[in-house]
């Protein structure tokens, strides 16, 4: 299993044996961010909630690829550590959605709001 930081170095790689930092200011990255995931949400849309796409498989493979090598050089243009970034996130929605009160529930609630379990 590889680590966010293999990953991010070998995307910092290839991005300086192309010489190509120059062109990754960070609106560029972010906005080629979003485009790589509107690629990937184009491959399920107008299929059903419930379809895989298992017939595109190798192309939502290669999308969420595209999303992850973005993501991952936006991190090392604006030097974020994601590791600690997600794992800093994933620790506030602990926090914000305790299994006891969201366990099977879609709805989102606001931690400040008052909640109904019987909703």
């Amino acid at each position: 299993m590889s680590s966010i930081e293999e990953l991010s170095d070998l995307m910092r790689t290839f991005v300086a044996e192309r010489d190509w930092a120059q062109y990754h200011a960070p609106k560029n990255v972010a906005a080629a961010l979003s485009v790589e995931a509107a690629e990937l949400q184009e491959i399920f849309l107008w299929r059903s909630l419930e379809d895989r796409a298992d017939d595109r498989r190798q192309d939502v493979e290669d999308e969420a690829a595209d999303v992850l090598m973005c993501l991952l050089n936006l991190c090392n243009v604006l030097e974020i550590d994601l590791d600690a970034a997600f794992r800093r996130k994933l620790e506030g929605a602990r926090h914000k959605y305790p299994v006891e009160r969201v366990r099977g529930r879609r709805e989102k609630y606001d931690e400040y709001d008052e909640w109904d379990p019987s909703t």
